[in-house]
């Protein structure tokens, strides 16, 4: 039936998966070791703290726990870094995709990290830090590390078939559209990890992974980790974050009214035979599932 829905909606949609694969290849090329080398000013504000991966994978509950700390406010998922990126190269008129991401590595990085921090106000600025916790901000670390040097950016990481499965069967509103084809999710997912390595190679100790099924395995030690990487001190607030009234807009808004739960986990289990083909090409890629 799962199958039999998403093959539906996935018919429905416009969307050039390829291309999607190609943009993540041509950050990887853009954004090499090379230039995250260059000495390039950027914005001095310390502000951010960006959550970043693919949906479904506890960034909410990350969002949840940082929010409930007295220093940092919970802004929800952003459109505005990229949103500021576009507004740099309108006068350029990138012709594609893979153009703009050209174009983008030579714009102005002191003047995109200030804009973006203007663009969030009025909403950020009462607290010393505010979260950023849109996913696909992954595809911009290496932006985010020039333009904002001083942000905290924390990756969330989950076991990739739980992952996968939920992404699957989460209908979204309109992001992700590479989520409704098992084939075309595993490209995706293989080239978000593969993305991710890059990201840690060339930014050696810019950000935090945290892996989902330890943080709700040791979720004081977890949250203790992440707080102090944001350089603040730790408030027992952060583990109450269920009882938080503040609105969520994502698809986690009933889980985050809970504590700490590990039900979540290996549920992908209960369909196997019907994920084997995804299981199949992330073994052959070498992930252990």
């Amino acid at each position: 039936q799962l199958a039999q829905a998403s093959g539906l909606r996935r018919r429905h949609m416009a969307h050039d998966a390829g291309a999607d694969l190609d943009a993540i290849a041509a950050v990887r090329e853009q954004f090499d070791a090379r230039y995250m080398a260059r000495d390039l000013r950027g914005s001095d504000s310390r502000e951010p703290i960006f959550i970043v991966g693919l949906p479904r994978t506890g960034t909410t509950l990350v969002e949840r726990i940082l929010g409930s700390h007295s220093q940092v406010f919970a802004a929800g998922e952003l459109n505005n870094f990229a949103a500021c990126l576009s507004a740099a190269l309108a006068d350029s008129k990138p012709a594609n995709r893979l153009e703009f991401i050209r174009l983008s590595a030579g714009i102005d990085m002191e003047k995109l990290g200030n804009g973006y921090i203007d663009s969030t106000r009025p909403l950020t600025g009462h607290t010393a830090h505010f979260v950023d916790k849109l996913p696909l901000n992954f595809l911009y670390c290496g932006l985010i590390g020039k333009a904002l040097p001083r942000a905290r950016i924390v990756h969330l990481s989950r076991h990739p078939m739980d992952t996968c499965y939920a992404i699957y069967k989460t209908l979204f509103k309109q992001a992700y559209p590479f989520s409704y084809d098992l084939e075309e999710l595993g490209n995706y997912y293989l080239a978000y990890r593969e993305l991710m390595a890059h990201w840690h190679q060339v930014m050696p100790g810019r950000i935090l992974d945290v892996q989902y099924e330890q943080l709700a395995a040791n979720p004081e030690q977890e949250s203790r980790r992440l707080i102090d990487y944001c350089g603040l001190e730790w408030e027992p607030a952060c583990l109450e974050f269920h009882r938080s009234r503040a609105p969520s807009m994502t698809a986690s808004l009933a889980q985050v009214r809970k504590p700490f739960y590990t039900s979540s986990i290996g549920k992908w289990q209960h369909y196997r035979e019907e994920l084997d083909p995804l299981a199949t090409k992330l073994q052959r890629a070498g992930i252990g599932i």
